[in-house]
């Protein structure tokens, strides 16, 4: 069995055949999605998408969204949660943090209300009894910040890239470290020897489908610029992503198979058991 930690099913380059990729997934031995919403606009979607395939959702506002974002949105938010707060598909608060990567979100101003947007949506979780799913990219050291001021029992850290000791102050905290497409590349040496270095039960697989292809999925820019089409990634993939952390670390797919969905299933305590 595979938990796909982190699939937005909902993006719309799955708007032509979105049954199919579930479908290809779950033959693929992708036995539960949990899917992130964005955006105050996503979240009947993705719980619907939830519904349709047997699999798990968050409900969240996500950094890259909160400059389109409304103070009004997070009132919305702990509405949707205690509307819903009964539903076994419902897994945790998310895709939620902080991105310090993109230029347009890393004004004064926008710092700022990526803050008041991150800890507003942990004091929900933390109110609702939900874990978190965070978006971490170069906000690492932040994002713990505010996790200290606002404890959440569990969580996991979403395509986790920074250093050794962050990804153990997270551990430490009960939260699990999504390892992904970028783990395939050659060239990420430090994360390939993180994932390795880590205690197994601290590592949960993500595709972040439809991005962050895999290295077999990816086109360089030279090859875009002849035409070339960016590779869309799917759940499908998760076995074989898995399959170079498996190798990677020296163990059999099926142990990693095993411990990454019962991490899985212990950060997000609502995925066991799950309806199908």
């Amino acid at each position: 069995m595979w938990i796909d930690t982190h699939c937005h099913l909902d993006a719309a380059e799955f708007d032509a055949d979105r049954d199919a990729v579930r479908h290809t997934a779950r033959a693929a031995g992708v036995t539960h999605c949990v899917i992130p919403a964005v955006h105050a606009v996503h979240w009947p979607q993705v719980a619907q998408l939830a519904e349709r395939h047997g699999d798990a959702y968050a409900l969240g506002i996500h950094p890259l969204y909160v400059p389109q974002a409304q103070e009004a949105d997070l009132l919305a938010l702990d509405h949707a949660l205690n509307e819903r707060r009964d539903d076994p598909r419902l897994v945790a608060v998310g895709e939620i943090g902080l991105d310090f990567f993109v230029p347009e979100l890393c004004t004064p101003h926008m710092r700022e209300r990526q803050w008041l947007f991150y800890t507003a949506q942990l004091t929900l979780a933390q109110k609702h009894g939900l874990p978190v799913i965070l978006h971490v990219r170069r906000s690492a050291d932040l994002l713990l910040k505010g996790l200290r001021q606002c404890r959440i029992s569990s969580g996991i850290a979403h395509a986790f890239n920074g250093s050794a000791q962050q990804a153990l102050a997270f551990v430490d905290m009960g939260f699990a470290l999504g390892f992904g497409g970028t783990l395939t590349y050659e060239r990420s040496l430090q994360l390939r020897r993180l994932a390795c270095e880590l205690p197994l039960s601290a590592l949960v697989l993500e595709t972040d489908a439809p991005d962050i292809p895999p290295q077999w999925l990816y086109q360089t820019a030279e090859q875009r610029a002849q035409g070339a089409a960016q590779g869309r990634n799917s759940p499908a993939e998760l076995p074989r992503i898995a399959q170079v952390l498996a190798d990677l670390r020296g163990i059999p797919l099926s142990d990693l198979a095993q411990a990454s969905s019962a991490n899985a299933c212990r950060v997000l305590p609502k995925l066991a058991p799950r309806p199908l």
